[in-house]
């Protein structure tokens, strides 16, 4: 039996370390971690440079910031505290005094603005004060005197958008309500407050239920983890892209604070698309899919939001809104489970509908006038970085009129479908209509909303830029030109009562004959040039712009801010040459504002990075019409409406002054106006097919739709009548002889002259009767408030002489109240007007 011999395991190790080959090992397992170690240091140094140098400069790129206008409070409107909070709150302000945009305190029966170093304002504080629900007074801070009105902060349109067409809304940790990092914590990280970056008992779960399955079940990042990977790394899943994501991750946690880390996450979260574009984080999704502020949001939106992250495109709300409302409720279950809402609070979320805003580029953010925005900036600012620079950019847009002229769009291209279905049983292939809507100040060319398709995210082409056939929304300006001839003595005889004959014509120009016909080939025989316009008929209208000339008629229009590719020939006066919206729009304030151009804009004001201004647009106005020649086309457009091609505007219940004309080409144009507003509607196919819609079929209701909605703000509200200018005669008329209305006409019109150029006769077919009143603008005769006219009536009782020429004779009886000194009565001067 042999003797075995225990020799300690420390002295084989030691032992075996002597050993050549032992030391070979302990040399290459030195080695080897020595080498893992600088490995490790040396990529956590590099990502932690790479990290440090963005947090530095920001992680987010700084796109510039485009801003609507102003909204405008004034004293006596219908408006609460709440409400002005709310619009403060959605521009940016805070009750925090820290804030360099703005902060506001709310008092009970007021509310106290104070506009920051970052403000659009270089104005005084203010104090608004309520009285029910009506602002009462308005103070300033500065001087403590009274204000009619106050300029509340703009509101934040967009972020400029970058190649890849992503949007974000940068957000604070403090303006993210705590039920959305609630539920985004509950959804993504229930431990994310408490741990370090890794989950361990995540991690444990998630390899088991792989193993279970079979599969890749379960992810174990944290929120940590998903921020490194979606700012620092592309999405290949490869090993050392996970290794780069657990270093990033260590020095995440050792640099930021938690609330950092989930504010930068907040930012930059991809919540799926909307349109063309991508969204990126919760403030730009609020918007997108709700339209509401970040910090407005309730706890079943939140967990709807919460709910995207895991698959966005799979349960995007707008798409596919069983996934999502499946998914939110999943969350508010994970809530309720970690404690964060109740058992009631969870069974009113989760019973809640799922309300969301529908639309291809969002209904408040106006993509086709952000694209406007943004290639204007292009264009002119060249040497600027809009991209990669914090400008402010703030435009003329009113957020309210953008949502009305979406929600007008909407319903008027329903009706537009409508009428096309049976073409398209035909013809399957037919295109879906298309739109665009220009609305704009007539004061001062501000566009105040623009529609440039029926759905951005399909085609992002900006009608309200296309060039196309006006048709007989350009007849004005043949008429204006004529008016303007016969105010300068080339064309003396012309008045709106001049009469033109209605019948098949050939037209010869440069030697080359133009037969134009009317709608349908009607035709009505002598008409008057106020029928002629309003019924829109076309050969009357070529003849009166060969009366006027169709040089004029160019220079008219030009003159009003079309394009030089119009030419002066036949077919100028039925629109055939090419204009866009934006164009007519433009060229209708020649109308509205009292014979002078404004030309059309859309950026106010551009501050740089600085905050110093470095543009500031003045609009530019040019006298293009004699006021009394605008005005009278302003009668006969008035005259449109009454009773021409665009009576179904009344019909559909606008009932405001307005004017407008309609227009059919290959497509249906509607241009009218009010003292207030502008707007110009045009319906058509891309490929210029013919439409088959007139104006008054297809843009019409869109117009008459937006109007009415546009007028109910207050801004908006009190369109008053357009008051006529020194040297308008307004004068009664019986519209079927065109002779000066007696008592005995049945339905006498009011209508507008240059003085000098109304009618001399009294109405022959109604039998006898006492001549109604005649309104002349300009005289001195004080008006009924004590001022200086404009207008003045003298009213002239006489009996109706059945021979011509007798009028002025049958007045003479009146001569007696003739002054004395030599001086010519008011009642003199009238009848000077018809010799």
């Amino acid at each position: 039996m042999g003797i075995r011999f225990q020799i300690p395991r420390k002295a084989l190790l030691v032992r075996f370390l002597m050993h050549p080959a032992g030391k070979i090992l302990l040399t290459l397992t030195v080695l080897l971690g020595t080498l893992s170690l600088g490995t490790f240091t040396f990529y956590y140094l590099r990502y932690s440079r790479l990290i440090d140098r963005k947090l530095n400069i920001g992680p987010f790129q700084n796109t510039s910031m485009i801003f609507a206008g102003p909204p405008v409070v004034s004293a006596g409107d219908s408006l609460t505290a709440d409400e002005v909070v709310n619009l403060l709150r959605r521009s940016g302000y805070s009750e925090s005094r820290t804030n360099p945009l703005g902060w506001y305190h709310l008092r009970p029966d007021a509310v106290e603005v104070f506009p920051g170093p970052d403000s659009y304002f270089d104005q005084e504080a203010g104090v608004i004060r309520f009285s029910g629900s009506r602002v009462s007074q308005i103070i300033s801070l500065r001087d403590n005197t009274q204000r009619t009105q106050y300029m509340l902060e703009p509101e934040l349109i967009t972020n400029l958008f970058d190649k890849n067409r992503e949007k974000r809304r940068l957000v604070a940790f403090q303006d993210i309500p705590k039920e959305l990092v609630n539920a985004v914590v509950s959804a993504e990280d229930k431990r994310f407050f408490q741990h370090s970056g890794f989950d361990p008992l995540r991690i444990i779960k998630a390899a088991y239920v792989d193993l279970r399955e079979g599969r890749k079940e379960q992810g174990a990042s944290t929120l940590s983890m998903q921020l490194a990977r979606s700012l620092w790394l592309d999405q290949r899943k490869t090993w050392r892209r996970k290794a780069a994501e657990v270093l990033i991750t260590l020095h995440l946690e050792q640099k930021l604070t938690k609330e950092q880390i989930f504010e930068y996450y907040a930012n930059q979260v991809d919540l799926g698309r909307k349109g063309s574009f991508a969204i990126r984080g919760f403030g730009e999704a609020a918007q997108a899919y709700f339209a509401k502020d970040i910090r407005d949001l309730t706890v079943a939106e939140g967990a709807t939001l919460a709910g995207l992250i895991q698959r966005p495109s799979f349960t995007n709300p707008i798409r596919w809104p069983d996934r999502a409302r499946g998914r939110r409720n999943v969350v508010l279950a994970l809530m309720r489970e970690n404690g964060y809402i109740s058992d009631q609070d969870y069974a009113a979320a989760a019973s809640s509908p799922l309300t969301v805003v529908r639309g291809g580029g969002g209904s408040s953010d106006a993509p086709y006038f952000v694209d406007l925005v943004n290639d204007e900036l292009q264009e002119r600012f060249q040497d600027h970085d809009f991209q990669t620079s914090s400008y402010r950019i703030y435009t003329t847009l009113d957020l309210n009129l953008q949502r009305d002229a979406n929600e007008a769009v909407r319903i008027g291209l329903q009706e537009v479908d409508q009428q096309l279905q049976r073409r398209r049983k035909r013809n399957p292939n037919l295109p879906e209509a298309q739109v665009a809507l220009v609305a704009l100040d007539p004061l001062t060319g501000e566009i105040r909303a623009l529609i440039g398709g029926r759905n951005y995210g399909v085609s992002q082409l900006d009608r309200a830029l296309a060039k196309r056939q006006p048709g007989s929304a350009f007849k004005p300006f043949v008429y204006a030109a004529a008016l303007e001839a016969a105010l300068q003595g080339r064309l003396p005889d012309f008045s709106p009562l001049t009469t033109v004959v209605d019948e098949p014509t050939t037209f010869w120009f440069d030697d080359k004959p133009y037969t134009p016909g009317n709608f349908k080939e009607e035709y009505r025989g002598t008409v008057t040039v106020r029928q002629a316009i309003s019924k829109s008929m076309n050969v009357p209208t070529v003849k009166v712009a060969e009366m006027a000339g169709y040089d004029s008629v160019v220079d008219v229009a030009r003159r009003a801010g079309m394009n030089l590719r119009i030419q002066p020939t036949p077919a100028v006066a039925l629109g055939a040459y090419e204009v866009t919206p934006i164009e007519v729009a433009g060229a209708y304030t020649v109308f509205a504002n009292q014979g002078v151009h404004v030309k059309p804009y859309w950026i106010r004001l551009i501050r740089d990075d600085k905050g110093r201004i470095m543009h500031n647009y003045t609009p530019q106005t040019e006298a293009v019409l004699d006021p009394r020649v605008a005005y009278e086309m302003v009668d006969l457009l008035q005259e449109v409406m009454r009773s021409g091609t665009a009576a179904g505007v009344r019909g559909r219940g606008f009932t405001l002054p307005a004017a407008g004309k309609t227009g059919t080409s290959r497509d249906g144009w509607f241009a009218g106006f009010t003292s207030k507003l502008i707007c110009v509607v045009w319906v058509g196919f891309d490929d210029n097919q013919e439409l088959g819609l007139e104006g008054a079929r297809s843009a019409l209701p869109i117009w008459t739709e937006f109007m009415k909605r546009a007028h109910q703000h207050r801004e908006y509200r009190n369109a008053r009548s357009f008051e006529p200018p020194d040297g308008i005669v307004m004068v009664e008329i019986d519209p079927l002889t065109g002779g000066l209305a007696t008592s005995a006409c049945p339905k006498p019109q009011l209508q507008a002259f240059l003085a000098g150029t109304q009618p001399v006769e009294t109405c022959r077919l109604h039998g006898g009767g006492v001549l109604t009143a005649t309104q002349i603008s300009g005289w001195e005769t004080p008006s009924a408030e004590g001022k200086a006219g404009p207008v003045v009536q003298a009213r002239v009782q006489q009996r109706q002489s059945a021979q011509a020429g007798q009028s002025a004779s049958a007045a003479k009886p009146q001569e007696q109240s003739k002054p004395k000194e030599g001086k010519k009565s008011l009642f003199r001067r009238f009848l000077d007007v018809f010799k």
